[in-house]
């Protein structure tokens, strides 16, 4: 759809003295810091999300009072992963994050699929929250006793916000999603410092500590939730061109992120489990999970700093969701623009410098995909966000594994950097825990597919079919996303 919004005052104009359409330019500018997109891709991660869902579920599902070692785990496991992504990060020119790595070190075949399982990966996690989001506003409002209308109609009013905000520039985005990201982590931060401040029940919790306690239980399960949490944090590459300096903000940025979030969660669900007590945590996520965050609050806080947190979970799954609609619509500009995607695509806004059509096209596809589910009469957390998040979940890992062997083999092949710990034990170890972790994730795929035999079949269907339709598109399309190890970049 052509978009015709007339550019703003003192734009510039063609030689001929017209103005030019509001779509005319083929790449992003911008000057974001290091604290910018940090808070783009911790939003991303949407902690308070984190902290408020997946910990309960984590502790019940996982290792009990030694849940929290999980997200220490993870951290360590993805720092391994971010050494080699950013020892690679200056070879890599394009801002395509995944596929331009995956492309760089194992081919165009590959790196078209990782393209394709990027794009399927971020839909579907943004569908997840999308869905999660509707049914909060819902029951936010039910809890005042206001009626509400049904979760879809939430969810379609949110993604059309998103869409005005992924249409402008980047940096109204950024402001947004820091100003809705300090405020989530705030809250939490607050309960951690009320709990350690009056202890637990049973005093401190000491189960992080004990290697029988982390590996009771079921351990692996824990692990799964635990990385879950981290999704969002390696996309701090999709932002290249609208970085100020790409070459140190990136690397800082990835490294930052990751320390932030794994700290953020693993002492924030260590304080939960702390609250009730090593011996009772786990009957209490059994009572009920989705409650157990919002009651610790009202125990150690008042009724007051409850609702503010029932306030803040709808926000943070806002600002989780505007921040993968910001990725998303720069895999489509940067596939556009290397001819993978229509070329349309690819086209940058004139006045916004923001990738238009591509959020456009975001925000269709989105909508869509949540009417589908609506019509569907599918549950908007049991069924929409777990089974999307569970694809999602699949398909993150699986593309960090393969830019993991990316890093490794292209560093092996140009031997453009020969740093050990950077270019080969590093990202070396996080193949292999990456890899181990995927067999986990695959061997309960079921149980991320709502305990569905059928529909987990489906989903592991569906994420190798979109990594194998790479050699397609491949062959349809030879010019397309052609990288070579001529095209470094300083």
């Amino acid at each position: 759809m052509a978009i015709s919004d007339p550019p703003a005052t003192g734009a510039p104009t063609s030689s001929t003295g017209s103005k030019p359409s509001a779509v005319t330019t083929r790449s992003l500018t911008g000057s974001l810091g290091v604290g910018a997109i940090i808070f783009m891709v911790v939003a991303a991660a949407a902690p308070l999300t984190v902290i408020a869902g997946a910990v309960p579920i984590g502790v019940l599902v996982g290792n009990g009072a030694g849940y929290p070692a999980s997200f220490v785990v993870s951290a360590v496991i993805l720092l391994f992963f971010a050494v080699g992504f950013v020892a690679m990060t200056p070879h890599v020119p394009q801002a395509g994050a995944f596929y331009s790595y995956i492309s760089r070190g194992l081919g165009r075949p590959l790196g078209l699929g990782g393209a394709m399982l990027a794009l399927l990966t971020y839909v579907t996690i943004q569908g997840a929250v999308l869905g999660y989001v509707g049914q909060a506003i819902a029951d936010l409002l039910g809890r005042y006793g206001l009626t509400s209308p049904p979760w879809w109609v939430w969810t379609l009013a949110v993604e059309a916000g998103i869409g005005v905000l992924g249409y402008r520039h980047i940096d109204l985005s950024s402001k947004v999603l820091g100003l809705l990201l300090v405020a989530e982590v705030a809250i939490v931060v607050v309960l951690d410092v009320a709990v350690v401040g009056q202890g637990g029940p049973e005093g401190y919790s000491t189960g992080v500590f004990s290697l029988s306690t982390v590996t009771s239980g079921s351990p692996a399960l824990g692990l799964m939730f635990a990385i879950a949490g981290f999704i969002g944090f390696e996309a701090t590459a999709v932002f290249r061109d609208e970085a100020r300096e790409p070459e140190r903000t990136i690397p800082r940025a990835t490294y930052l992120a990751l320390a932030i979030i794994g700290v953020f969660y693993a002492v924030s669900s260590w304080a939960i489990v702390t609250a009730w007590g090593d011996g009772a945590v786990v009957e209490r996520a059994a009572a009920d999970p989705g409650s157990m965050v919002v009651e610790t609050t009202e125990v150690y806080l008042g009724t007051l700093a409850a609702d503010v947190l029932n306030v803040l979970l709808v926000t943070s799954l806002f600002a989780c969701a505007l921040s993968f609609h910001n990725v998303l619509s720069r895999y489509y500009f940067n596939l556009g623009n290397t001819g993978v995607l229509p070329d349309r695509l690819g086209s940058a806004h004139a006045t916004h410098a923001s990738p238009a059509t591509a959020s456009l096209t975001q925000t269709v596809i989105s909508a869509a995909l949540m009417v589908v589910c609506a019509l569907a009469g599918l549950d908007p957390v049991l069924e929409v966000f777990t089974w999307l998040s569970g694809i999602a979940t699949v398909g993150i890992v699986a593309l960090m594994l393969l830019t993991c062997a990316a890093v490794l083999v292209f560093f092996r092949r140009t031997r453009v950097d020969t740093r050990p710990w950077q270019t080969l034990i590093a990202p070396g170890l996080g193949f292999l825990g990456l890899a181990a972790v995927l067999v986990v994730l695959v061997q309960n795929l079921p149980l991320l597919m709502g305990e569905s035999t059928t529909l987990g079949v489906g989903a592991g269907v569906l994420l190798l079919a979109t990594l194998a339709a790479g050699a397609v598109i491949a062959r349809a399309r030879p010019h397309a996303a052609a990288l070579t190890d001529t095209d470094l970049s300083s």
